[in-house]
């Protein structure tokens, strides 16, 4: 009996350390307040990687959101030209750069771009995502398995919310919200 109570706690104890190492949350610090995200690395190991790495790194802080469509998605992360503490920022060619890292092939999942979907900004390229995301308003089904989705916002979705709208053709933002900070949490 003693035996079969240690399998079993030694059994539930793998299978908890297992999920733990799989859960990876972020904090995206906004003017409005904190945005807690949770990150799929099973789905998406690249772009997490990516992601983690540049948010850890600072990469993110003062990037601004530079495409931002009421009821669609808020777009960030353009760390060469969208950085606000960068000598290279230029507002008008916000969402045109990336990093100096190569662009990351697609991952595309099952993960469905719903309320609060995190996915990889890219051009018409499938395969040319760098460090541009955006999370989505709501529901935006034709991007399933188009774009590759790696995490969703599970505290503080109303702060996203608040974010400076744009055009509502384009969505470029006059005087644009930014990324106060994002790091691993």
């Amino acid at each position: 009996m003693k035996k079969f109570i240690y399998l079993f706690i030694l059994f539930f104890s793998l299978l908890n350390t297992q999920s733990l190492a799989k859960e990876i949350k972020m904090i995206l610090k906004l003017k409005y307040g904190e945005v807690e995200i949770e990150l799929y690395p099973d789905k998406a190991p690249n772009h997490v990687k990516r992601f983690i790495e540049f948010s850890d790194e600072g990469r993110y802080d003062n990037v601004v959101f530079h495409r931002v469509i009421d009821g669609f998605m808020a777009q960030t992360g353009d760390v060469k030209f969208g950085n606000t503490s960068n000598s290279d920022f230029n507002l008008r060619l916000a969402g045109t750069g990336g990093s100096e890292l190569p662009d990351l092939n697609a991952e595309f999942s099952d993960v469905a771009h719903v309320r609060g979907t995190l996915s990889a900004a890219r051009s018409s390229d499938p395969n040319s995502a760098n460090s541009q995301f955006f999370i989505c308003f709501d529901s935006a089904p034709h991007l399933d398995r188009q774009y590759s989705a790696f995490g969703k916002v599970i505290k503080g979705m109303e702060f996203v919310d608040m974010i400076k709208k744009g055009d509502p053709n384009s969505g470029s933002v006059n005087d644009p919200d930014k990324i106060i900070s994002l790091r691993s949490k």
